[in-house]
């Protein structure tokens, strides 16, 4: 019998959610409110302001900085919906749950949840390549060379082995990790901008030379720098006291991102010029290094892009593998074990890193990049859409903080769209196909599954 829609949240096993006995292995109260803002910051600190500094500044021209700002905000107006659902509804489910309760369980639900859990694994190819060009850097190799994704999927095969020794492993590592990129990064901005006399120079420019519909465009890739915030919401059963920290550990966790990306920015700007980062545009961090900090600060620059990057993949395998998991459990998607034993995220857990895998091999650091960036913001602006029609009484929201946080992500998704249709046609032909696809093959999926099952019980 398909579940109700109270019945598709995965608690630990064994334990009643919403009085309905759960399949899955979340333990509640297992998440501190210090362990969520490190998973949150895990999954966001990794590629984002590695990999794509120098293609937001390609975009967004000498005011790139503010683009972070800017996506910042953007993603506060889309946090204010994630924050008011999950404070009413803390569970596993995060985005699916949220999809589910504005929409029913149809294919819109599911065909939004499996396009953020695809955004999710192209994140994870992202950090991959990034990962690969940072090491290589040392040897003069640029993104081009063979071995990027070899040492990308060398990195998803590392983050696929600590994720199957089990739970603990990943959070000690994550929140280990989380402290360490952290406070490197930070002493990297402030020794680059301390090196270079707190100058500026890509900001110097005019206000006429700022190019607006880059500038625009350039905000749909900063928010993917900020989108691992969703992960928390996947995570609500688990936290502790729930209905007060998932909303805290969201806003804490952009806030300390914001914060990073700004220092991290300037300092880039202070040590090269506009033309110099975006030559560099995949590496343009540990380019900035050498000039600001010597020989020194060059390898300590890499060596904080492998722990960020590391600990990026860690988080976001871990966070997938359950989405993944919790989709099936909700029977949203199909399953497979093809051939495989044990419990169902260990197999979603090998799915995941054999797509992110594929991902790293065929797709340069840029398509996958937009590729990432269509998929969330379409995702998003179904969420607040179906809370502003149904939920937004029942929770409490804001009506004209959710029309907002549409109108930024449509201004965002359609300035984006035209600006890749001029230099890149082919990675937005990919996208529509793709996102026509998933809906497509969820209405297929579901309709057929409704067939040959016992009526809904809703």
């Amino acid at each position: 019998m398909r579940h109700d829609i109270h019945d598709t949240f995965p608690g630990h096993a064994g334990t009643e959610t919403d009085g309905h006995t759960m399949k899955s292995d979340y333990q509640a109260n297992s998440i501190t409110l210090t362990g969520a803002v490190s998973m949150g910051t895990g999954v966001m600190i990794g590629a984002g302001i590695f990999a794509l500094t120098g293609q937001i500044a390609e975009l967004a021209g000498p005011w790139f900085p503010l683009s972070f700002v800017a996506g910042g905000i953007v993603t506060g107006f889309s946090a204010y919906t994630y924050v008011k659902m999950s404070n009413a509804f803390p569970s596993a489910g995060g985005i699916a749950m949220i999809l589910q309760k504005a929409y029913g369980p149809g294919a819109v639900a599911a065909a939004a949840s499996l396009l953020m859990a695809l955004s999710m694994v192209i994140n994870e190819s992202l950090v991959a390549r990034t990962f690969g060009t940072y090491v290589l850097r040392p040897f003069n190799l640029d993104a081009g060379s063979i071995l990027v994704p070899v040492l990308g999927v060398g990195l998803i095969v590392f983050a696929y082995l600590v994720n199957i020794s089990g739970n603990r492993s990943v959070g000690l590592f994550s929140v280990v990790m989380a402290f360490l990129k952290i406070g490197g990064i930070a002493v990297f901005g402030i020794a680059a901008l301390a090196a270079s006399g707190f100058a500026f120079a890509p900001a110097s420019g005019s206000p006429e030379t700022i190019p607006i519909a880059g500038f625009m465009a350039s905000i749909a890739l900063s928010i993917l720098a900020f989108k691992g915030f969703t992960t928390i919401t996947n995570s609500g059963a688990e936290i502790v006291d729930p209905h007060r920290n998932v909303g805290r550990t969201i806003i804490f966790s952009i806030a300390i991102c914001v914060v990073v990306y700004l220092l991290v920015a300037f300092a880039v700007g202070s040590s090269l010029s506009l033309d110099e980062i975006v030559a560099a545009k995949d590496y343009s961090l540990a380019e900035a290094a050498e000039p600001a900090l010597g020989p020194y600060g060059f390898y300590f620059t890499i060596a904080l892009a492998v722990v960020a990057t590391a600990s990026g993949l860690l988080a976001s395998v871990f966070a997938v593998s359950r989405m993944l998991a919790m989709l099936t459990e909700m029977e949203m998607i199909p399953h497979s074990h093809f051939g495989m034993s044990g419990p169902i995220r260990e197999h979603t857990l090998v799915y995941t890193v054999v797509i992110a895998g594929l991902l790293t091999v065929f797709f340069d650091l840029s398509r996958i990049a937009s590729l990432g960036a269509f998929f969330y913001l379409v995702m998003d602006i179904l969420i607040h859409w179906g809370v502003f029609r149904r939920l937004r009484q029942e929770i409490g929201a804001s009506g004209w903080v959710l029309v907002t946080a549409i109108a930024l992500d449509t201004l965002v998704l359609g300035v984006f769209g035209a600006t890749k249709l001029q230099s890149d046609p082919l990675i937005v032909v990919i996208a529509v196909v793709a996102i026509t696809a998933v809906f497509a093959y969820e209405r297929i999926f579901l309709s057929r599954w409704t067939a040959g099952k016992p009526h809904a019980d809703h």
